[in-house]
């Protein structure tokens, strides 16, 4: 980016390590797939959780239950799977259940799962029917993935087109300087030039950074 703006040499080498950004952008992008694929999971998590109450087991022995069909659905890799079985552990050296899910929705970052976390420690201290209030909260979560998902849907095209026009000022520049040599020597050789092409660089980076946030959209 730095070289097609100045086509200097040394600015690209002095800014090389500005590139090391990346990867720390790039993780936080895997992070929140990370999250999202988590919430997925939790859903039916916790829904096995419930069966897994309806056939009698006490809330304790419920999660270390629900593994089996963890593993089926999710292998032993699965987030959720190691969670489960993280959870079961800690019940099992008798950790609180309700203390165990709050320190879950702490890993996690998740509301859903805060909120679940909150809803069954007051249901089980109040004595409420948990087998109900947990079929409930999946329900809600189902909800609120599903407009997660049909938002990512009408997104999907606008995203692909925010690619292609974060690429276009690249390509219109090769394809100049292949077709046209030395059209673009002013603005690299002149101070009035590269005072241009800084403006249009900000300009870049603000058009980059806020095609990005319009695509983001909470729910």
């Amino acid at each position: 980016m730095v070289y097609t703006f100045y086509r200097s040499l040394f600015l690209f080498i002095i800014c090389l390590p500005i590139a090391g950004i990346y990867p720390f952008i790039r993780r936080k992008e895997l992070a929140a797939r990370q999250k999202q694929e988590f919430a997925r999971e939790f859903k039916e998590g916790i829904l096995i959780l419930a069966a897994s109450l309806s056939a009698g087991y006490s809330v304790e022995n419920a999660f270390s239950a629900s593994l089996g069909e963890l593993k089926t659905l999710y292998g032993d890799q699965g987030l959720i799977t190691r969670e489960f079985e993280f959870l079961s552990k800690r019940i099992a050296t008798k950790c609180p259940v309700e203390q165990a899910l709050l320190d879950l929705a702490d890993r996690s970052g998740l509301d859903d799962v805060e909120n679940f976390a909150q809803v069954f420690s007051v249901a089980k201290r109040s004595g409420g029917q948990l087998v109900p209030i947990i079929n409930h909260t999946a329900g809600i979560i189902r909800e609120k993935m599903q407009v997660r998902e049909e938002i990512e849907t009408l997104n999907a095209s606008r995203r692909f087109e925010q690619k292609i026009m974060n690429m276009i000022p690249f390509l219109i520049v090769f394809y100049i300087n292949s077709t046209s040599p030395g059209f673009f020597d002013m603005m690299y050789e002149t101070s009035l030039g590269r005072i241009m092409m800084s403006v249009c660089l900000i300009l870049y980076l603000a058009a980059y950074w806020l095609s990005g946030k319009l695509l983001q959209i909470e729910v």
